[in-house]
């Protein structure tokens, strides 16, 4: 019997920090279920006064390490030897500097380790969940605000497209992701467009070719990003049928952050029941949604039978059913994850 023990990076965000542990604990029994060939017990642990999570399968290690390395809160690793504690160096993915996803600061900003979260969890509900760890997912957040997850499906090698209609979002973005290559001198294109279709102005579009590497940049191994100034509701003419893997989004908390007033920013049911067709029309089959909201404003069982309205699956059990917590007083926040068949 293997046993590792993970340590928790600490957050800023003190509330969040409260419910790291089982977050991750949820989040760990929901990758390892589906990437390592046996079964893997996940439970809190306590040494010295320091908070663990302790992770115990037959066989060798290796597997874990892939799978614990890359969690959305990974500090450290550590295997059990009797009564000390052996250091196990983390193979965590990472193509890029973390600064990429902790420079932008702003109002309403997503916990970058919930968004990543977010993103293992979804990877992990679709039919080809190894695609979280080597780099080929082609991720769509298509409320992407000013770009929280479009840099962390960067920084971990993915392709990615975000949608937003805020153009002070966009603009924001762009001038960040832009300074940011050329600060690190990283080869890249951009090309900054507007967008029309059949003579129908339909926002702006950037789009951003990047490589760690000079020698990759050279030999085309390239990493795309796209971010269209548009209404995600509208998306008919803009994004190929069945081109993502993940569509991962913060539904409208209902809570204001800025300048944003729609509406429709305090009624995500209304607005996925607009979006979700042209969401799930770019999803690949076998493909997975993963909706972080504020049950407060979206109930769980409502937001069920939305998706599956929509034709999607809904996945309960272990490791999804246990990712609520608190933000604050006005966000109950959670994550629903539902396949396309």
């Amino acid at each position: 019997m293997t046993e590792l023990l993970l340590m928790i990076a600490p957050s800023a965000n003190r509330v969040y920090a409260g419910a790291a542990r089982a977050l991750v604990a949820a989040e760990a029994r929901v990758l390892t279920g589906v990437l390592c060939d046996r079964p893997v017990e996940v439970e809190p642990a306590d040494l010295a006064g320091v908070e663990y999570l302790a992770v115990s399968a037959d066989g060798d290690a290796g597997e874990l390490v892939d799978v614990l390395s890359n969690l959305s809160a990974s500090a450290a690793l550590f295997e059990r030897e009797g009564e000390l504690l052996r250091p196990v160096p983390l193979r965590r993915r990472e193509i890029y500097p973390s600064d990429l996803v902790t420079i932008p600061k702003y109002s309403g900003k997503t916990n970058e380790q919930w968004t990543r979260l977010v993103l293992g969890v979804t990877a992990a509900a679709t039919a080809r969940p190894q695609r979280w760890t080597d780099g080929s997912l082609d991720v769509l957040d298509p409320m992407c605000g000013r770009g929280t997850t479009l840099n962390l499906a960067l920084s971990l090698g993915y392709d990615v497209t975000g949608v937003e209609i805020d153009r002070k979002d966009h603009e924001a973005y762009a001038a960040f992701i832009k300074t940011w290559m050329r600060t690190h001198r990283y080869k890249h294109t951009v090309q900054e467009s507007a967008l029309r279709t059949d003579g129908r102005m339909r926002g702006r579009r950037l789009q951003i070719e990047i490589a760690a590497s000079k020698e990759s940049f050279r030999a085309g191994e390239v990493q795309h990003v796209e971010y269209l100034n548009t209404d995600t509701r509208d998306l008919d003419g803009l994004l190929r049928a069945r081109s993502v893997d993940v569509v991962v989004a913060d539904a409208p908390y209902g809570v204001q952050h800025g300048s944003q007033a729609d509406e429709l920013a305090r009624s995500p049911l209304e607005l996925l029941d607009q979006a979700l067709p042209g969401w799930v029309r770019v999803l690949r089959g076998g493909g997975a949604v993963g909706l972080s909201y504020n049950r407060h404003v979206a109930p769980r069982d409502a937001l069920d039978q939305l998706l599956t309205e929509h034709g999607l699956q809904v996945r309960t059990g272990p490791g999804y059913d246990d990712l609520r917590h608190r933000v604050d007083a006005s966000i109950d926040r959670d994550l629903i994850v539902a396949t396309k068949p």
